[in-house]
């Protein structure tokens, strides 16, 4: 089981844009050391308490701070750019890296209709996402003799390909392409159960996989105690209010009481929405992380925590690596008993 972060550079009350970029690039290190499969980053604009919105350019920051973990885009929002800036972006972080950079590709603007609108100036308002990933396929494969446009760099370089989603559609368009697909289960897991079986059962191999590969996206909050894990949770809890009410803001300082803070019909609204997730002390999050894993049957997990310390959120993803690393000590052992009988 490979576990893996998805970074949305958190802006926490009290600090700034610059303080979050540092506050990435250090806890990629911090997950490479752990043993992170993957460091991943995700595009959203228009706010102020999310700063990774020029994303490959964040991930050339974080992939020159850091050797070994797979650095990449969870994801690329590719309808507000043009497949060729993709290619070339990409292509150049797997210039400048080698074969450790990924790209996963959303249909989403990454904000709201004023975001849609500004991003797309121009441009047709069609959804023409299945062209522009075939478009953005073939600048990044082998180089086709006569081809008017190439990607220099990218041409040849074969960044993987993830396709992202919280639909049917996005399943439906990762097994029709035989690509990997990340469900965006960490904030919208409404759809997850019927985007799983709809991608396992429709897959159709590719050149590039083989096989059906599902991501798993888990809010992981851990601390040395429950309450302590909870008490920390009530930032994102407060952050998802308010964007649900338009109030975009910094992540705010956690509160003690989360219900006075946002009313008790709201909060449960957003932790219905925020229900795949594992909060708690070390045994907790083991025990919650194993029952997801054991429900999703996931290839990959990739985990995502929202907390306004940047000391709690390191010793939180400690916290995470050490359970996942136990339950496959726990599996291991199990094995090894089947076999021996």
């Amino acid at each position: 089981m490979k576990y893996s972060i998805l970074d949305l550079c958190p802006v926490p009350e009290g600090s700034t844009a610059a303080d979050a970029m540092q506050n990435s690039a250090d806890l990629a290190q911090h997950a490479e050391r752990l043993g992170y499969h993957r460091y991943w980053m995700a595009e959203h604009h228009n706010m102020p308490g999310i700063a990774s919105a020029a994303t490959s350019v964040l991930l050339g920051h974080v992939a020159g701070k850091t050797s070994t973990i797979r650095v990449g885009a969870g994801g690329v929002m590719l309808p507000n750019h043009a497949p060729l800036t993709i290619a070339e972006h990409f292509g150049t972080l797997a210039t400048l890296y080698g074969d450790r950079i990924d790209l996963g590709l959303g249909r989403a603007p990454g904000g709201d209709h004023a975001v849609w609108h500004a991003m797309r100036r121009g441009r047709s308002g069609e959804d023409n996402f299945p062209a522009e990933v075939l478009e953005l396929m073939g600048y990044l494969g082998d180089v086709e003799a006569g081809a008017p446009v190439q990607a220099h760099p990218g041409q040849g370089t074969h960044v993987p390909l993830w396709i992202l989603g919280s639909s049917l559609y996005g399943a439906q368009l990762a097994a029709h392409f035989g690509l990997p697909y990340a469900f965006a289960s960490h904030f919208a897991p409404d759809a997850l159960e019927d985007a799983v079986y709809i991608y396992r059962r429709d897959f159709k191999p590719s050149a590039s996989l083989a096989a059906p590969k599902f991501m798993l996206a888990v809010n992981v909050i851990a601390a040395d105690t429950d309450a302590e894990a909870h008490y920390l949770r009530t930032s994102v809890q407060q952050a998802f209010a308010r964007l649900r009410s338009g109030m975009r803001g910094k992540l705010p300082r956690p509160v003690d009481d989360i219900d006075a803070e946002i009313g008790p019909a709201l909060r449960r609204g957003v932790d219905q929405a925020l229900r795949i997730n594992a909060t708690g002390a070390p045994e907790t999050v083991r025990r919650q992380l194993a029952g997801l894993i054991e429900k999703y049957k996931p290839d990959e997990l990739i985990l995502t925590g929202q907390i306004h310390d940047h000391a709690a959120r390191k010793r939180s993803f400690t916290i995470a690596a050490e359970a996942i690393d136990a339950l496959e000590s726990v599996q291991d052992v199990q094995l090894e008993g089947a076999t021996s009988l």
